[in-house]
């Protein structure tokens, strides 16, 4: 029989592989308030892309703003979160993750992915569409997220965001007398083949609430420093699975084939040199440098305003294997320890040592692929849970043998399009240059554009004037003239290789606009 999502035998039932793995540091002094890096593991998570209900991320990290006064009695969650990974709205996807920023503005009315990427695709209502504004020259980011090359298998992908005054505090938020803070959080990289600034959360993105509750003003992250002590953890939501019930009463289950870094000590890194930031290590000189009161700054961070934060080893293991629907506190776990215990190879990297009698190479790169069956024990004097068992263990009456976890679910191909009017912003006052085309190597075709820097949708989008747009804009012509693509602006990974971003999103400036323009995509689909 072939279910909704993938090919099972009628005996089985359709489930999923779910939960958190998380990595416990120490804490810092809470001044190191002005960002963050750090260096996580990118690996191809599953064997086969297994379709579109597939959603995890690899390890990563939320970034919560900063409060020491009284709180408004309600939920306020708002933060910086994304990373590398796989989502159920992800179009072009591969088995190679993705990045993407994952902006957070109150309770998810609206999130942002990255440039021109955000909730939904509705231009008339962009909830996040506008939030992400293009920095850098030399990256192209597409709205399905921003690709790493293709193969990528247990190499670091180093990242982190920190705060830069490019936007100058407002009194006014949409017009009312709400202020709306000079924070613009921006991602910086540290890749193979590209390193510094990419992008910005505008402030107006977090502040933009505030217009209609002005009891919200400042308590975000247009306004407030960040949390330095947070959880660093990989958060799946979906892996595909399955159990059947043999004519004992036994339970088993499969789960689709799943690997890890698991090589050499330098190949099995799964984060690495997780470090915070006081303003001293960026934004003080920054600010000084583009106000005229110092000297032009590189851009590299200075480790005098720097602390790391020492990995001390596994701070949870709760993936559990249970049925649609199924209430968290009734989720039987994996016995996680018999597979695997999480460790600190060294004071700047976490590990999993691996039980080499039950996971196996993967037969690509540096991985191991955890055991696939498992059987459920436990009962009335023990929580259920699910331990690894051979294949040869699982009676052939479950049929689970024959389940195909990658014939179902694939993605849309629908194409990303942005608004074609003349009167939009896209087309007013528009590009200077183009249109270009890129192709990544998850089979789609990028259509781009070069905007003057203060002219792209989302800064018009950001609550700015066309002055404070203008003062923006030879803020940005400072930073592109004087900031390179090769230098080191993070403190630079101790172990392990560096992964690349796919290098068809390597782009150069045309001739006349190497300072002060950017790179847009207006189009992502599969060309005919």
């Amino acid at each position: 029989m072939q279910s909704e999502l993938y090919t099972v035998p009628a005996t089985v039932i359709e489930c999923q592989l779910a939960g958190y793995l998380g990595v416990k540091v120490e804490k810092v002094p809470e001044s190191y308030n002005a960002g963050y890096s750090m260096y996580v593991a990118a690996w191809p998570l599953v064997e086969t892309y297994p379709g579109a209900r597939f959603q995890t991320g690899l390890f990563g990290t939320w970034m919560f703003a900063q409060n020491d006064g009284p709180l408004p009695d309600r939920k306020l969650y708002s933060d910086i979160e994304g990373g590398l990974g796989w989502w159920r709205d992800t179009r072009f996807a591969t088995e190679t993750p993705k990045f993407i920023m994952g902006g957070v503005a109150l309770d998810f009315v609206a999130w942002a992915n990255g440039p021109g990427a955000g909730k939904g695709r509705d231009w008339d209502k962009p909830t996040g569409l506008y939030g992400v504004a293009q920095l850098s020259p030399w990256v192209l980011w597409p709205p399905d997220g921003l690709n790493l090359k293709q193969g990528t298998c247990g190499e670091l992908w180093g990242y982190g965001y920190l705060s830069l005054p490019l936007i100058t505090p407002k009194a006014t938020t949409a017009g009312q007398p709400v202020p709306t803070g000079g924070n613009c959080w921006t991602l910086f990289l540290n890749t193979g083949n590209f390193k510094g600034p990419v992008a910005f959360f505008t402030p107006y993105f977090f502040s933009s609430v505030t217009a209609g509750d002005p009891s919200l003003a400042g308590l975000f992250l247009d306004a407030r420093p960040s949390r330095p002590n947070r959880q660093i953890q990989m958060e799946t939501q979906y892996i595909p699975a399955a159990h059947a019930t043999d004519s004992r009463g036994d339970r088993y289950a499969r789960i689709a084939p799943t690997s890890f870094p698991g090589g050499l000590p330098d190949e099995s890194a799964l984060l690495h040199r997780p470090t915070v930031y006081n303003s001293k290590a960026l934004r003080e000189g920054v600010a000084a440098w583009l106000d005229g009161d110092g000297p032009p700054v590189s851009g590299v961070l200075n480790i005098e305003g720097a602390t790391e934060q020492a990995v001390v080893g596994e701070s949870l293991a709760c993936w559990a294997i249970f049925d649609f629907g199924t209430p968290r506190d009734d989720r039987p776990l994996l016995d996680w320890k018999s597979i695997t215990t999480g460790a600190a190879l060294d004071k700047e990297t976490f590990v999993y040592r691996w039980n080499e009698a039950l996971c196996k190479p993967a037969g690509q790169g540096p991985l191991v692929t955890l055991p696939e069956y498992y059987r459920l024990v436990g009962g009335k004097d023990a929580k259920p849970r699910w331990v690894p068992v051979p294949p040869a263990d699982v009676p052939a009456e479950t049929r689970l043998v024959e389940v195909d976890f990658a014939t179902r679910g694939r993605t849309s191909n629908e194409p990303y399009v942005t608004p074609d009017s003349p009167e939009s912003c896209w087309k007013t006052p528009g590009p200077v240059a183009g249109p270009f085309t890129a192709r990544p190597g998850d089979g789609s075709t990028v259509i781009y554009y070069w905007y003057r820097f203060a002219d792209q949708p989302a800064l018009l989008n950001a609550d700015l004037s066309d002055a404070e747009r203008e003062e923006l804009q030879c803020r940005v012509e400072k930073i592109h003239r004087q900031w390179r693509k090769d230098l080191e602006y993070l403190p630079p990974p101790q172990t392990g290789k560096l992964a690349d971003i796919d290098s068809a999103l390597i782009v150069t400036p045309p001739k006349g606009l190497e300072a002060g323009y950017v790179p847009i995509v207006t189009w992502q689909g599969i060309a005919d």
